[in-house]
């Protein structure tokens, strides 16, 4: 490990003075160049899922086909064209004291990114690390090992072409020694984006020695209000939950008013019609007797993260109930209220502590390309620095450049 962090320190300013031009031109290389790699990059993706179970829930987040790679490369494309610069002027002004004052954008440096079985997450990583003009140290599972391994490869090559240090994008081996090692690299690491299930995220919290911006985890509720429109919390609930359910923006729970209990049938068709596995409170179980697939629900379903198809139902008679539930088991990743009342929604818009908060809309928006962000790192769930889509702009810090005729104090 320490010729790796050896290697990116000798790297950091090398990627620090590339041109606007150059950036460009490297992501608009790494991107052709998964698209004409697609081949070689089912190939190694194939050695990987053929060590997971496919019922395992992280194999679809495994999964890369043609459609999916030329999603990644699309975008790689769109982070290389976007009008995002690291050198920004973001404020200016003379004080009265003749001090020419400049507030710049700069990158964070050094940034380690631990993530779980998504080769996605590479691509999108090595990209917005480039295009912010920081050095990335990628910590993958051994679940991705061979799909990661050929897209750093890919980006690697790239760098060679345009004379950048290669040591800008490493991808660390797949061992929890190497995460260890990583999250306490005093002085190397600027900061570390751990990426995943509570699992990743409490290892880190607990032994982290370096600044950590937590991303992944998301326990999703939609709450189905008195007011709600009863077409809208079919669909939007059906797509939060069924759109890819292995992902952090899928819907975990229904929080239903009593008053609505007697169209849970009619929301819950969808799902139902798919074999979603739903348990539901008492009251929730008996409105939907004779459904199949549903379950009474015990303390251990609220507050879960499934990311398969499962879901839980809790009743409550109050809209400040309901907030309560969500409040004890939200990971303040996203969550949503479906109602027509606008009172009602702007309460509970106020009132609910998360990072996205949504009314009559999918939660499975959540997400830096839905947001027009380009591509994002992850979902921060925290308050400081970034918070929802770590994109372009939350890679980056500031620096203040004053300047003068010699003044003094």
């Amino acid at each position: 490990m320490e010729s790796i962090f050896k290697a990116a320190l000798g790297a950091k300013k090398d990627i620090q003075n590339a041109s606007f031009e150059q950036i460009f031109a490297i992501l608009s290389d790494y991107s052709s160049e998964i698209l004409d790699n697609c081949d070689a990059i089912i190939t190694e993706n194939a050695k990987d899922l053929a060590k997971m179970d496919k019922e395992n829930p992280k194999y679809d987040r495994l999964l890369l086909n043609k459609e999916r790679i030329s999603s990644i490369a699309s975008d790689v494309l769109k982070i290389a064209q976007s009008t995002f610069r690291c050198d920004k002027v973001l404020d200016e002004k003379t004080t009265s004291a003749g001090l020419e004052i400049k507030k710049i954008r700069t990158p964070l440096g050094i940034v380690g990114i631990i993530y779980e079985s998504r080769p996605n997450v590479t691509a999108d990583a090595i990209s917005i690390c480039i295009k912010t003009q920081n050095v990335c140290l990628l910590k993958g599972s051994d679940e991705a090992d061979f799909s990661n391994a050929i897209l750093v490869k890919i980006a690697k090559n790239i760098l060679q072409k345009h004379g950048i240090n290669t040591g800008c994008i490493t991808l660390l081996p797949s061992s929890s020694d190497a995460t260890l090692a990583l999250i306490t690299a005093q002085n190397i690491v600027d900061v570390c984006i751990p990426r995943g299930g509570k699992g990743l995220i409490n290892f880190v919290r607990e032994n982290a020695k370096v600044p950590v911006i937590e991303t992944g985890a998301g326990v999703v509720h939609v709450y189905v209000d008195e007011g709600a429109d009863v077409e809208i919390a079919k669909k939007t609930i059906a797509n939060g939950k069924m759109r890819r359910v292995s992902v952090c923006n899928s819907v975990d729970c229904i929080v239903i008013s009593h008053k609505m209990l007697d169209k849970i049938g009619e929301i819950c068709k969808p799902m139902i019609e798919k074999n979603v596995e739903i348990f539901a409170d008492s009251k929730a179980f008996a409105a939907l007797s004779g459904f199949p697939n549903v379950k009474l629900a015990s303390d251990e379903h609220f507050g879960t993260e499934f990311l398969s198809m499962k879901i839980a139902i809790k009743t409550t008679t109050s809209i400040e109930e309901a907030i309560s539930h969500i409040e004890k088991f939200s990971s303040k990743h996203s969550e949503a209220i479906i109602t027509q009342d606008e009172d009602r929604a702007a309460f509970f818009l106020k009132n609910v502590d998360a990072a996205c908060v949504y009314h009559n809309t999918s939660t499975a928006f959540t997400d830096g390309g839905c947001f027009d962000m380009a591509a994002e790192i992850g979902i921060s769930t925290q308050k400081l620095h970034a918070r929802g889509p770590f994109a372009l702009d939350e890679l980056t810090t500031y620096k203040w450049i004053i300047k003068s005729d010699g003044a003094t104090r």
